[in-house]
């Protein structure tokens, strides 16, 4: 195959932009991180000061307000978002609000595993919010801030009443550290340290407002809960948990990272150092988007569009006049070729998703990477392009 024009004269330094787990922050090593506790029992007293640090930089960082309490636990976002769920609903109707695949799991969930009796589903598709005005905070409420898989967020949080009777489950993996949460609106919020600060995988945090702590201590599930999804003993809240003693063995090693990540968070300028990061590296990418011709923003309305999974669908009418397999089968070449040249890795859509490329945007990543990335976009649509009719 023979490129028709000619490679970028810049390539980005750091070419991780996969959307989770996500670029370490810049200028990560492994000897910046504390290894002191390793080999030591998570139990122990310095083990459950560190990870009793790792809470209160989350605190700090996030600024979630003091009568909020925040827990370290098992199996990244899906196990807070799980845990949440099997811990907390049953006692009222439910409203589940997907518009991509993480959104549509849950409801999967709530459905087929939970057999909630009454659940409603509001969806969209992909590049797409739903109507929010349907949903009724009567009822508990499970929804994404930001949809990892299109690229679609809520803009902010001013369709949840503060006077709601219901609680609303927040998966806010993607958002937490780039977007502002509106903890006042939000009764569980739930993420992973592997997205917007690029932690390593494995562990979840579980944020609760004191309403969700009432309905733990006054609610018991109709389904036995496995022992990791396990919030309360006697009707009464396992304190522990949010001070720092975990329901199962976490890896130290990791917790050293995030701490490592919050600290260089702070000195970055807390959140809005990193929501100004994420905005500043969006922008990088959609001044090129609106300056192509043959790519878009999954997300249709401007105002949903993330600044983290920045999802992107191919509009050359050559290959829109494709069918649904070719059309991936061109995205996927041209991930390949950006792969290949070392300039982007793990950049593909998610295999859920409309056939595209996505590209992660948080606050780790250097915006000089992206608009370094940005003219090699064009170089592999050419090229794949190029193939594309020399096979013809």
């Amino acid at each position: 195959m023979t490129a028709t024009m000619p490679t970028p004269d810049v390539r980005p330094a750091n070419p991780r932009f996969s959307s989770g787990p996500c670029a370490k922050r810049p200028g990560w090593t492994p000897e910046a991180l504390d290894v002191s506790v390793l080999g030591r029992s998570h139990r122990s007293k310095p083990g459950k000061s560190r990870l009793a640090e790792a809470i209160d930089l989350t605190r700090e960082v996030l600024q979630v307000p003091d009568n909020y309490l925040i827990g370290i636990v098992p199996a990244s976002d899906t196990g807070a978002v799980e845990m949440a769920m099997w811990s907390l609903l049953g006692p009222r109707g439910v409203d589940m609000v997907a518009w991509e695949s993480f959104g549509t799991g849950w409801v999967t969930d709530a459905v087929k595993q939970l057999k909630l009796n009454d659940v409603r589903c509001i969806e969209a598709d992909y590049g797409k919010l739903p109507d929010l005005g349907q949903i009724d905070f009567d009822r508990d409420v499970v929804f994404t801030w930001n949809g990892t898989t299109s690229g679609v967020c809520v803009p902010n949080g001013d369709f949840i009443p503060g006077d709601r009777d219901g609680l609303t489950i927040c998966d806010a993996t993607s958002a937490a550290f780039a977007q502002r949460l509106d903890f006042g609106k939000l009764d569980v919020t739930t993420f992973s340290w592997q997205k917007v600060l690029g932690g390593e995988g494995g562990h979840g945090v579980l944020i609760l407002s004191p309403r969700a702590v009432e309905r733990l201590e006054s609610h018991t599930p109709a389904w036995p809960l496995p022992k990791i999804f396990r919030l309360t003993k006697g009707g009464k809240l396992i304190e522990g948990i949010f001070k720092g003693e975990t329901i199962n063995t976490p890896s130290m090693l990791c917790v050293e990272d995030y701490i490592d990540a919050l600290n260089w968070a702070k000195n970055a300028g807390g959140l809005d150092g990193l929501t100004t990061r994420a905005d500043a590296n969006f922008k990088t990418i959609q001044s090129h988007v609106d300056a192509s011709s043959w790519l878009e923003n999954l997300a249709v309305d401007p105002a949903t569009r993330s600044n983290t999974s920045v999802c992107l669908k191919i509009v050359d009418p050559a290959i829109t006049a494709l069918s649904g397999d070719e059309q991936a089968a061109f995205a996927k070449g041209m991930v390949a070729l950006l792969d290949k040249q070392d300039v982007a890795y793990d950049i593909g859509a998610y295999r859920d998703a409309p056939p595209g490329l996505r590209i992660w945007a948080g606050a780790t990543v250097e915006t000089a990477d992206l608009e370094a990335l940005m003219p090699w976009l064009d170089w592999a649509f050419e090229s794949e392009r190029a193939s594309l009719r020399a096979a013809a």
